[in-house]
């Protein structure tokens, strides 16, 4: 199947699951990176545009990113709303007396943040959360767990990263947007490949089957083992027989 013809099938999903779920609308965080654009693009086709809640959540972002949203908004006509969190971030941070959290555990209280305001706006509109996970990031668990791996529907979870750029200038997302660096911008200077520790060609040619360096190779596997809990239902212990 051509990429053009399964971007159709996902256009279908989300028509047809918005209707069964009986729900009215659908909301998504707009990161100004090529995931969300593409997400956007594709439920914007699929239900249109008074269906479809954009939110680009500001927690002491780079400017550039809120930019970079507002411009994918631009591009596709997109209904986009601002949100400032960052003071909510700074209190709730100093309520949990966090000064000395891990930069990890601090980034991914802010990702957990932006979940919890898209859900509230999703009840709010009846609606229900996009998820803008790809392939890459599903297989090796580069997500945040009950953050922006917690959502209703992730359409875009079948297509590697390259295939999710080629889908983004189809829809007409500038070339400039497609391409630019992978990044939560949850820290100055943070790219999702300095993270990962690997690349997404690599990813993606692991993903396709293709041979890679075995040390890149070993690190996706590892990756993968240790970041299962993530995909899986919550476990729980044997039923009780009463």
């Amino acid at each position: 199947m051509e990429l053009k013809e399964y971007l159709v099938e996902i256009e279908k999903f989300l028509q047809d699951y918005l209707e069964k779920s009986h729900c009215k609308s659908y909301v998504l965080g707009l990161s100004g990176g090529v995931d969300s654009s593409l997400v956007a693009a594709i439920a914007r086709k699929a239900v249109g545009k008074d269906k479809l809640y954009c939110y680009a959540i500001d927690i002491d972002s780079n400017k550039a990113d809120i930019d970079d949203a507002k411009e994918v908004a631009r591009q596709l006509d997109l209904n986009l709303e601002v949100i400032n969190l960052s003071k909510t971030y700074h209190r709730y941070l100093k309520d949990l007396k966090g000064k000395d959290f891990i930069r990890l555990t601090k980034s991914n209280l802010k990702v957990r943040m932006r979940m919890v305001a898209f859900f509230a706006y999703a009840q709010e509109h009846s609606g229900l959360v996009l998820g803008t996970d790809n392939m890459d990031e599903r297989y090796v668990g580069y997500f945040t767990k009950y953050g922006d791996g917690a959502a209703d529907v992730l359409p875009i979870v079948h297509l590697t990263k390259s295939e999710v750029r080629q889908a983004a200038e189809i829809y007409g997302v500038s070339k400039a947007l497609a391409l630019r660096v992978p990044s939560a911008g949850l820290f100055e200077g943070q790219t999702d490949e300095g993270e990962m520790g690997v690349s997404y060609a690599d990813l993606d040619a692991f993903l396709m089957g293709k041979e890679i360096a075995p040390e890149a190779k070993a690190k996706i596997e590892h990756m993968h083992v240790i970041s299962e809990h993530k995909r899986i239902d919550i476990p729980t212990p044997a039923p009780f027989k009463r």
